[in-house]
């Protein structure tokens, strides 16, 4: 599709006009478009319910493993300053703690959501007096809004549930009634309002939550939430891939998800160990947990994939690469990862062949100094490419353990010119035709259009051929082969049809300035190496400054290497670790 309609539709990405609407639509599924359409009809507001029953009691009294603390973006000392995605919320100072303002919106959606997660909480320094009147103080005052929509009730229940059941978190005296009665109305509200009008990974977060709360409690309302297992199964048959990643590839939130799936390893192997010594203790048999047993095999060997393709998209300084949304502070890092689930008795399942996902499209190469991180894949998943960038044929790489070619990362989810940025194809080190974007971008999350892309062979850990066809310019077949040979990374591109108007991009990590000669660029590394690129010769190249996300709520610059030309038919590329 490249008409004129077309062609300003690309240049107005936030107006959604009918075509743009309709291209979108196409790809949603059934149950979406009526999700959506209710919300449209009655309002989006959450109207939270009530659990008529006892409330549900902790299931055992510490965890068989230790739950993993505050991830590093979640900082919470006292409550009178709660640090969230590199922004802060200050409050007064009131009796037993802080009064905040849980209706706090200056800092966005993202800021209210983390806000309402409760991850802060769990920081280690805050004082468990003051953690409990901050769970009270939200029951009290916090009856409806933000706090009550699915996503942040499905992450606050992990949070909540392993304040209650980790040693010292909460004073030794207090009475848990009103917390453990809250949570179970917050999840008969999550249980009512499921966001299938999302898919994707909200909608794996809320079956997660549920399953994990029936895990780890006992009573009415945990066998209530346990009737959620057969959903939960089938939903985690279709997001993980037979490789090991999430479907949204996204290392971020593969990582994210990965926790809660250790988290309700842990739950079960806890129920079942608290189970078998009061059943040791009094002549019984030994229990089996609360979990279907089926179920409890299926995330073991789930969580084995998961590290092992965790490992695939980590960079020899220990963080994920950069994929889609993705940024560094949000979830775990791999090695407390790996940690948590070694705690569990869980080892990492390397991919089926070598540093290859096949079914996500990404690829690792490593050789010598040098590891590549490629992506041949269209946004996915269809129905939900909400995280999904145009970054179809590119690459991170790093050098004698530091990043030097990065992707772009991301800042914020709101709609306007730092999003577009991200998700833009001239922030990822691959190839834009005739000025067109890979994948028709709109709004914050939404995509019409959509490349054509594969990952078509490959020898893994030597070589990989990929290739794609943008949305708007399908007639040009972009080819890239991807080979470490002899400790250098060769990248050879090839059009099937001559590129009208190329521009090629290599963004480097910030604080590396390169110095170009001709179709010479050096690298100057912190640890006294340097990388060698010989550029295509085919494309004129300069170098240019451009925004660098490596985390929410934090924008740096970075040099980025930009090649032009007309008319290309190759472009052959040549990089080169100089290691002391």
């Amino acid at each position: 599709m490249t008409g004129a309609r077309d062609r300003e539709t690309r240049a107005a990405p936030q107006r959604a006009r009918i075509p743009t609407l309709l291209r979108t639509l196409w790809y949603l599924r059934r149950e979406q478009v009526v999700g959506q359409a209710r919300r449209a009809l009655f309002g989006r507001e959450v109207k939270p319910r009530h659990w008529a029953g006892e409330p549900p009691r902790a299931a055992f009294a510490a965890p068989r493993a230790p739950w993993l603390t505050a991830p590093t973006h979640a900082r919470c000392a006292s409550t009178s300053r709660i640090e969230l995605v590199n922004r802060a919320l200050e409050s007064e100072r009131a009796s037993g703690g802080a009064a905040i303002d849980w209706e706090f919106a200056e800092h966005g959606p993202l800021f209210a959501y983390h806000l309402h997660q409760f991850d802060w909480a769990r920081d280690p320094r805050l004082a468990p007096a003051e953690r409990l009147a901050a769970l009270d103080d939200w029951i009290a005052r916090h009856s409806r809004g933000t706090g009550w929509d699915a996503g942040p009730i499905s992450l606050r229940s992990f949070a909540w549930t392993k304040l209650l059941t980790t040693a010292g978190a909460l004073p030794a005296a207090a009475d848990t009634t009103r917390l453990r009665a809250s949570l179970a109305d917050q999840l008969e509200t999550l249980a009512a309002n499921l966001e299938t009008h999302l898919s994707g990974n909200h909608y794996l977060w809320n079956l997660l939550a549920l399953v994990f709360a029936g895990a780890a409690h006992t009573g009415a309302a945990a066998e209530r939430w346990l009737a959620f297992a057969p959903r939960l199964a089938a939903e985690l048959d279709e997001q993980i891939f037979a490789s090991g990643l999430h479907y949204e590839r996204s290392p971020m939130y593969h990582a994210l998800l990965l926790e809660n799936v250790l988290d309700l390893v842990n739950a079960s192997v806890s129920t079942t160990a608290s189970a078998s010594a009061d059943a040791s203790a009094s002549g019984g048999a030994r229990a089996q947990g609360r979990l279907p047993a089926a179920l409890a095999a299926k995330l073991r060997d789930l969580a084995a994939r998961m590290l092992g393709a965790l490992a695939v998209v980590t960079h020899p300084d220990g963080e994920i690469a950069l994929l889609g949304d993705s940024a560094l502070g949000i979830a775990q890092p791999p090695a407390r990862l790996a940690a948590y689930a070694a705690a569990l008795g869980i080892a990492p399942a390397a991919p089926a062949e070598r540093g290859l996902l096949r079914d996500a499209g990404i690829a690792r190469l490593e050789a010598g100094a040098l590891v590549c991180i490629a992506t041949a894949s269209r946004p996915w998943p269809e129905h939900q490419p909400g995280h999904a960038h145009c970054d179809a044929l590119s690459f991170e790489l790093s050098v004698a353990g530091e990043r030097v070619i990065t992707d772009t990362g991301v800042s914020e989810y709101a709609p306007g010119e730092m999003r577009d940025t991200s998700r833009a194809t001239r922030s990822h080190a691959t190839v834009e035709i005739s000025g067109c974007e890979q994948a028709e971008c709109w709004a914050a999350h939404r995509i019409g259009s959509r490349p054509d892309v594969a990952l078509v062979r490959a020898e893994p850990g030597v070589w990989v051929d990929t290739v794609c066809a943008g949305w708007a310019t399908p007639e040009v077949l972009h080819r890239r082969r991807f080979e470490l040979a002899g400790g250098a990374l060769a990248i050879r591109d090839s059009f099937d049809t001559p590129a009208p108007r190329v521009r090629a991009f290599l963004p480097l990590a910030p604080g590396l300035e390169p110095a170009l000669a001709g179709h010479v660029a050096v690298v100057p590394l912190r640890a006294g190496a340097a990388l060698r690129i010989a550029l295509p010769e085919t494309l004129a190249w300069r170098i240019e400054r451009a925004p660098y996300y490596p985390e929410f709520g934090r924008e740096q610059t970075r040099a980025v290497l930009i090649g032009e030309g007309t008319q290309i038919t190759h472009a052959n590329w040549h990089f080169v670790g100089d290691v002391p």
